[in-house]
């Protein structure tokens, strides 16, 4: 049984004019790192939130089709049900951050669950240390970097340990060494816990060779869905407008211009090294 399904979805905000997601038919197994991604306002955010119930339960609108999460029907179970199984990292941390210190808000999902004090001080511990904001537990987040409020919804959701993990654009505030050490973290959790992670990412020089699933959409609709390498090499990704990744793009130019790289399609730099590493030593 896969993850998360949807099948045939379709929703329309409050007052909207037009949909913002059409006949969405995705299927997610149990364990993938799954990297959603397309132009801006493709509907990412609007499926995101589908995942963790807020659509239908918070945002009324209109839906059709069906979504079900780690086996349930989101239409017929209520938010804080589907939140023991789905955690859901926003783009903006102000959205999800509101205790008076950062150690507060990172417990504040367990003591939801009700989870025992020694068990909770253990996971609010490992998290904050995932994370590398330890020595900030004390401080409030509204005195905190944009960066360092991320790593604190990060961490929050970490700290639940659910099932599935939606990050929608979790590194938006950081920089490049600050996301990639974030998307390395989270890619330990999905190989060592078996979290299932879904991932809105426009960045994929940082996170293609994490995942093992990748789907494309376009105004509103899934238009590529499957093995990373073979989304990314597609014509259709590239002119979508999707930020291939820069060692994606060096390979395929090369390959054109008639240099013979074997191997797979490379997903980063270090992978790029390797191919051509294996041409200079045939030569």
């Amino acid at each position: 049984m896969a993850m998360i399904e949807t099948k045939g979805l379709t929703y329309t905000y409050p007052g909207g004019s037009k949909q913002s997601i059409t006949d969405v038919s995705i299927k997610i197994e149990k364990g993938e790192f799954a990297l959603i991604t397309g132009p801006s306002g493709c509907g990412k955010t609007t499926l995101c939130r589908c995942f963790n119930g807020l659509i239908p339960h918070f945002y009324q609108g209109e839906m059709k089709g069906e979504t079900t999460v780690a086996g349930m029907n989101i239409s017929e179970h209520p938010i804080y049900e589907l939140a023991k199984h789905v955690g859901l990292v926003f783009q903006n941390p102000e959205n999800q951050l509101f205790a008076l210190s950062v150690e507060k808000d990172v417990a504040f999902g367990l003591e939801n669950l009700g989870t025992k004090r020694e068990t909770m001080r253990e996971k609010v511990d490992w998290a904050l240390e995932l994370t590398r904001i330890y020595d900030l537990r004390e401080r409030a987040p509204y005195e905190l970097s944009g960066g360092q409020q991320q790593r604190v919804a990060i961490a929050s959701v970490l700290a639940m340990q659910p099932e599935v993990m939606v990050l929608d654009e979790p590194t938006s505030f950081l920089d490049p060494l600050g996301a990639r050490r974030i998307f390395e973290v989270i890619h330990q959790l999905n190989r060592t816990l078996g979290i299932t992670v879904i991932l809105v990412e426009h960045r994929l020089d940082l996170t293609a060779k994490y995942t093992n699933h990748i789907i494309v959409m376009n105004e509103g609709r899934v238009v590529l869905d499957g093995d990373p390498r073979e989304v990314l090499q597609s014509e259709e990704t590239r002119l979508i407008g999707v930020g291939i990744p820069k060692a994606t793009l060096l390979y395929q130019v090369l390959r054109k211009s008639g240099m013979k790289l074997g191997g797979r399609l490379p997903l980063d730099s270090e992978e790029m090294a390797t191919a051509l590493k294996e041409v200079l030593v045939d030569r």
